[in-house]
């Protein structure tokens, strides 16, 4: 029943935030010069995205082999634990996932934050209510997808693992690296724009 709840509600949370985003998309860019700047700026968010997620990537993947390593052949299971290759599995799976569902956030956060500028600054030429709008709304975009991709993914590993046929009280410790997954990508991400 609570699991059912928590997925229910991430789905609408990202539901919202898909309708928040349209409706920033729909308003006006302003004029030519400064469309032309802010093409700029969203060209320039693109290149440092793919850049900084393809080395995210990369040292995710490594972090997720020295995971599996470390679980499988290093770490003694205690007490009534899955034995250490499950243990090693579902850790290094449930830290890819938080990894992959962190970076979604980041990207789909990014790619409103960007384009929600330019109609900001629109908008305050004639309302700065309007541009205030345009500005949570856009910042709400971000807000939710975190939240609702961090609940949807812990709620769907529990939901999936339970299907499999593991005890309850076993799948927190089986899924703990979904949070280090998503954690690491939101921690290298903050790092990398407080950089640029």
């Amino acid at each position: 029943m609570l699991l059912s709840l928590a997925l229910g509600l991430s789905v609408l949370a990202l539901v919202v935030a898909v309708g928040l985003a349209r409706w920033v998309l729909r308003q006006d860019t302003g004029t030519p010069d400064m469309r032309k700047i802010s093409d700029a700026i969203q060209e320039g968010a693109q290149a440092f995205l793919r850049r900084q997620y393809k080395t995210i990537g990369w040292l995710s993947i490594v972090l997720g082999v020295i995971l599996y390593v470390l679980y499988a052949f290093f770490r003694e299971p205690h007490g009534e634990e899955p034995e250490a290759a499950t243990l090693a599995l579902t850790t290094t799976l449930s830290f890819l996932f938080g990894a992959f569902c962190s970076g979604v956030a980041g990207v789909v956060g990014m790619f409103v934050a960007v384009r929600a500028n330019i109609r900001t600054a629109s908008a305050a030429r004639s309302s700065l209510n309007r541009a205030l709008q345009i500005a949570l709304r856009g910042g709400a975009v971000s807000g939710l997808f975190v939240v609702a991709m961090s609940l949807l993914g812990v709620g769907g590993l529990y939901a999936v693992l339970e299907l499999f046929g593991f005890a309850p009280t076993k799948i927190p410790l089986m899924i703990v690296g979904y949070g280090f997954g998503a954690s690491f990508v939101a921690d290298c991400g903050l790092s990398g724009r407080q950089r640029g």
